[in-house]
């Protein structure tokens, strides 16, 4: 099935709604499926340049709400 959005008329409000929604959705099932081998390598470069102190994270919602903010 190929789903189709109209994201040229979406605004960014809602394509974030959108991608929250397939994010918990597909989080729902994550024991069905195993992410790809590239995926551990840039967690693992991450954390290395988290460790090193040459990057910061934050907070998933956080993140949101600055994305938000940001965006608006």
């Amino acid at each position: 099935m190929d789903a189709v959005l109209p994201l040229d008329q979406m605004t960014t409000e809602e394509k974030l709604r959108a991608m929250e929604a397939l994010w918990a959705d597909l989080s729902r099932n994550a024991d069905t499926f195993e992410s790809p081998a590239w995926h551990a390598d840039v967690l693992r470069d991450r954390d290395q340049r988290i460790a090193g102190g040459k990057e910061t994270s934050v907070e998933w919602e956080v993140a949101k709400r600055n994305l938000r903010e940001r965006l608006q």
